[in-house]
């Protein structure tokens, strides 16, 4: 059984987080696996394997398509992705604040951090309002810690994944609020998926806040999130605020360019659509995004300027709106089916909330 080490020499597989707001970096891509809420016997159980030694929990996680994710530097699994990572973003991650500014970012989009798997865990606050996300302290026992763990697709028609996560013995939090830590043990074959937060005056109160969380606590809105209290707003109605840095710039220029160039064959352009579908999305609709956003991986389409404008004006979905960018006549039609199909299963599109990105035509209230 792997026991715990000193916080300074615990392997990544510990995944111990310092600072919430620096040690999670943020991406957007996929696809990607969300453990976070894996561990009891049911829908997403993490069951510890005699077979494999009980080094190795098989967790059943949920595959998110496409959306903003973020992981743990202290968590990075393969040696050379970590020490590259911490080379360009610091040993805590404090230079990396932006989108895919950080090297593993674009190695986990690219699918190149285990190779032959379908895909790796982080963390997203997809699914959060519906899971009822918190944080329950437990006792030093054995947890699964899943991030950038290899996951591999149980079928063509499961929207879960299994991820091969490596166990660790240790004090944990789980990502949920439990009534008792009797909860924190499940049983002989089951383990919670976790990670530990050093408690603040362990580290000299480092994240400022005294949080034991392991989620991120971001200092400033992110745009593109799936959680309205960590998200940047979209924009409101017309017309579109001034932003005078922006307008006619250089990157504005560059981010019309990335959406336009990057179309699939019946010459949609994806950047849009995705915009349409990805803000307004709810955790029961992410086949719809996995659907909007297919061929949006950052490794094949260039997405640097519409990260860095939704970046500096602290808004999601809507550089091509600051940007004034123009949908082609086929991304207009595909943008009016995903409002469409938005409406029909309950949810309200951005064209209902600001009146931007409603296709041709516009979408049909019932």
């Amino acid at each position: 059984m792997m026991t715990a080490l000193p916080y300074s020499e615990s392997p990544a597989y510990a995944d111990i987080l310092v600072d919430s707001n620096e040690n999670f970096l943020p991406c957007e891509g996929g696809p990607f696996a969300l453990c976070f809420y894996s561990g009891p016997e049911g829908t997403l159980p993490c069951n510890t394997n005699a077979w494999l030694n009980d080094a190795i929990s098989e967790c059943k996680c949920i595959e998110i398509p496409y959306g903003v994710y973020y992981v743990d530097i202290n968590a990075i699994l393969d040696v050379a992705t970590y020490q590259q990572t911490v080379a360009y973003c610091g040993s805590s991650g404090v230079n990396c604040p932006n989108k895919n500014q950080a090297p593993v970012c674009g190695i986990i989009n690219a699918n190149k951090l285990f190779p032959g798997a379908d895909m790796v865990s982080a963390f997203s606050f997809a699914c959060a309002l519906e899971n009822n996300i918190g944080s329950t302290s437990c006792p030093e026992y054995v947890y699964a810690g899943c991030m950038t763990a290899p996951c591999y697709r149980d079928g063509e028609d499961s929207d879960t994944v299994t991820c091969l996560c490596p166990n660790y013995k240790g004090p944990y939090q789980v990502g949920q609020t439990l009534d008792d830590t009797s909860q924190c043990v499940l049983g002989r074959k089951n383990v919670w998926s976790a990670a530990y937060k050093i408690p603040s005056a362990e580290v000299d109160a480092a994240d400022g806040n005294g949080s034991d969380v392991t989620f991120p606590t971001p200092d400033r809105c992110i745009p593109d999130d799936p959680n309205p209290a960590v998200a940047c707003p979209l924009l409101p109605p017309p017309p579109v605020p001034d932003y005078p840095t922006l307008t006619g710039s250089e990157l504005c220029t560059k981010a019309c360019r990335e959406y336009t160039q990057c179309t699939r064959d019946d010459d949609v352009q994806v950047g849009f659509v995705c915009d349409a579908a990805l803000c307004t999305s709810q955790c029961d609709d992410l086949g719809l995004v996995g659907e909007a956003c297919a061929g949006l991986n950052p490794t094949t389409c260039q997405l640097d300027a519409i990260l860095a404008v939704e970046a500096i004006a602290e808004c999601s979905c809507c550089a091509s709106q600051i940007c004034g960018c123009e949908p082609n006549t086929a991304t207009n039609q595909e943008i009016s089916e995903i409002n469409q199909a938005q409406i029909d299963v309950g949810i309200t599109p951005q064209c209902l909330i600001n009146g931007t990105l409603c296709g041709d035509p516009p979408p049909v209230v019932p």
